[in-house]
């Protein structure tokens, strides 16, 4: 207990830490309980946020912000309409044919796999090959099910959906058009002394934006490329396999090996065991090795290295706390909690002690 309250007194004489932990937990806290109200809302800063570089981009040409916001606005709304009528259609599409032809899917899968025990008796039997096809029937009905009640409450989707596309663009307008004033009208109500708060918005400014910048880069990039691989080679569902193959870099480590599974079951389903096959596993690796090895060390030079093991646990917690916002921005949530660490009074001054004495 000592301790405890030896910690808390001296945290407390800080007024710095003090404001600095308000903010975070003001933040947390509205985001938690008024996520899903204020669902366009955040929505729409996340997306101004990454229209703000290519305005400013453009202010570097000379160009007023207003005439670039303008701009950049109706750039933005091109790709939303081309996204709306050109490429959710074809995904539906896609998705609602795969649907159906998953009992066939798996239909051939099990002549497949029946064919394991008579060449490995020893490893494998066929009673376990028949519970595993049973077990992924039994989930292909459950799959049925809950796409027939997603197509009950398709209603309020498409509703939700409305107000979406009516209200995330005018907010992104204002908040790109305004964004001086709305900076200015927050900063009010924070207290003055906040040099700690601003260190730490700062570092983590620069992060998040490099971040979120870069990833919204490698989603189209590796999704554009895999989609021109795919249709190259002629590969059935190709919209959909590679809109699923753009969005896997959102969970690094997890996401490209889930993507693995029905890339190679529909290739598998369209060509068997044929060298097509293999063709396309290859190319796929090589889209991976290169998004790797290229394209991530170009897109994210100045990002914290974080350990593996952190983000990992960065993309569980946040994850779970706001599912699939919480992953994208895991890594960047997970850099505000190392900036924060790193800033924090008394752990900054050992680490400049134990820096002097090495000296």
């Amino acid at each position: 207990m000592d301790i405890l309250r030896q910690w808390f007194q001296r945290f407390s004489a800080d007024p710095q830490a003090v404001i600095l932990v308000l903010v975070l937990l003001v933040g947390f806290v509205v985001v938690l309980t008024m996520g899903k109200m204020l669902g366009p809302v955040l929505a729409a800063l996340v997306l101004a946020y990454l229209l703000e570089g290519l305005v400013n981009a453009l202010q570097k040409y000379g160009i007023p912000r207003l005439a670039a916001v303008i701009l950049v606005f109706i750039i933005f709304m091109v790709f939303l309409m081309f996204s709306l009528l050109g490429l959710f259609p074809r995904l539906s599409y896609q998705l609602t044919q795969l649907v159906h032809q998953l009992p066939s899917i798996v239909s051939k899968g099990h002549d497949a796999l029946m064919r394991l025990p008579e060449r490995y008796p020893e490893l494998i039997s066929e009673a376990q090959i028949n519970d595993v096809i049973n077990a992924i029937r039994a989930e292909l009905a459950g799959l049925g099910q809950r796409v027939v009640s997603m197509s009950v409450a398709s209603v309020v989707g498409v509703i939700t959906l409305m107000v979406y596309v009516i209200l995330v663009p005018v907010l992104i307008f204002f908040f790109l058009k305004d964004k001086m004033r709305i900076i200015h009208w927050m900063t009010a109500y924070l207290p003055r002394d906040r040099a700690l708060t601003k260190r730490v918005w700062s570092e983590v400014n620069a992060q998040i934006a490099n971040y979120v910048r870069g990833k919204v880069w490698e989603i189209l990039i590796v999704g554009s490329v895999s989609y021109i691989t795919f249709v190259m080679m002629d590969l059935q569902y190709s919209v959909l396999l590679a809109t699923l193959v753009g969005l896997s870099v959102v969970i690094p480590y997890i996401g490209a090996a889930a993507v693995t599974l029905p890339i190679a079951a529909i290739a598998f389903f369209q060509w068997g065991w044929s060298v097509d096959f293999w063709y396309l596993l290859i190319a796929y690796g090589v889209i991976q090795a290169l998004d790797g090895n290229v394209l991530v060390p170009l897109l994210f030079s100045e990002v914290v290295n974080l350990h593996p093991v952190a983000i990992i646990i960065a993309i569980l917690v946040f994850g779970g706390l706001w599912g699939l916002w919480g992953v994208f921005f895991a890594i960047p949530l997970a850099t505000l909690v190392q900036a924060v660490l790193k800033a924090w009074p008394g752990r900054g001054q050992q680490l400049a002690v134990q820096e002097t004495v090495s000296n």
